[in-house]
């Protein structure tokens, strides 16, 4: 089974959790392409035919970031805006993605409690995540239970950078495990 992560954050080199999270899946013996956005792209232009190529040849999509202000960063939204074409992914001949999986993987720097109904952010993650879902069932793809890990920031004041580094390996051997469950 051929995996395709699509990353996006803005500055990889100074994370903790994703660095950490594609630092595992690199490691991992499974068939795993990344394609951080941020490096193949500066703004907003993109190469839809290579991103499209990449597409059609992955089994399972990951979209890799850390949760921005209930979303994702902006070059993910941009890359599903162009990639995620008429006649592609959806319309009467988009059909060329339907069928393959899409795994949401996400970090959050807040707690748990925090994403519920009478938390900070009232919201369960699973809601704030519904414009993927809609997407993957606009386009034909299997929507696969997202996985994602809460108090995933490094902040001096807040936590130490080992409990990061051990959230964050502990949520990509949950993407694998799930990798595993879908081959």
């Amino acid at each position: 089974m051929k995996t395709l992560v699509i990353l996006s954050h803005p500055n990889l080199a100074a994370s903790v959790a994703n660095k950490t999270v594609i630092e595992e899946l690199k490691k991992s013996s499974q068939d795993i392409t990344i394609r951080h956005l941020e490096e193949l792209y500066q703004g907003y232009t993109i190469d839809v035919a290579a991103e499209q190529a990449a597409l059609l040849a992955a089994d399972t999509i990951i979209f890799q970031f850390p949760f921005y202000w209930y979303s994702s960063p902006p070059a993910l939204k941009n890359w599903i805006d162009r990639v995620f074409d008429y006649n592609f992914a959806y319309g009467p001949e988009g059909d060329k993605i339907k069928g393959k999986n899409l795994i949401i993987s996400t970090t959050l720097g807040g707690p748990q409690e925090a994403y519920l109904p009478l938390g900070y952010n009232h919201f369960r993650v699973g809601e704030l995540l519904r414009p993927f879902e809609q997407t993957a069932y606009l386009t034909g793809l299997n929507y696969i239970e997202p996985i994602f890990t809460h108090r995933c920031v490094f902040s001096p004041e807040a936590n130490n950078k080992a409990e990061v580094e051990d959230r964050a390996r502990n949520h990509a051997a949950r993407v694998l495990e799930q990798l595993a469950k879908l081959a």
